[in-house]
């Protein structure tokens, strides 16, 4: 795998640990709260980056990205069998966030708080998560694949 992949893995490992992201969570967070932040970060990485040219590319690193996430499913201590259900319910899970940010930049300001609690009721404070999302997709949304493909290791 090109290391590129790694390196975009680790970036959005690190958006993901930022600890102002949890400061609204109703509990400690736990693995899955930390993941559901990760998809959503990959959700709009791949929807901003989504064309023709680099159907290839996104393809990788979605795999390569949900071969980390199985092998990290796998640390925790799941058997073959829970790990199958895991990545299928991850991958749903994963799925249905893209379908519910297609359109983000259409959508009001209430319409994108709806769509971002389907995923986040645990989280108090869902409008720092909306602002600090719409901050990421914008960052995102100024950038070429190539450009962050070459930048993010320098980041």
């Amino acid at each position: 795998m090109k290391p590129e992949y790694i390196n975009i893995y680790n970036k959005l490992i690190k958006l993901t640990t930022n600890k102002d992201l949890y400061r609204g969570l109703n509990k400690q967070d736990v693995f899955s709260d930390r993941l559901i932040i990760f998809l959503i970060h990959f959700a709009f990485f791949l929807k901003n980056f989504k064309n023709q040219n680099n159907k290839k590319i996104l393809q990788e690193i979605y795999d390569f990205n949900f071969r980390q996430i199985e092998l990290s499913v796998r640390e925790i201590g799941y058997g073959d069998q829970s790990i199958n259900k895991k990545m299928k319910d991850y991958i749903n899970l994963f799925h249905s966030m893209v379908s519910e940010i297609h359109f983000w930049e259409d959508l009001s300001k209430s319409e994108k708080l709806k769509k971002i609690s389907i995923f986040l009721s645990d989280f108090g404070n869902i409008e720092y998560l909306l602002d600090y999302f719409e901050n990421f997709n914008h960052d995102l949304s100024k950038k070429t694949l190539n450009s962050y493909l070459k930048s993010v290791s320098n980041q």
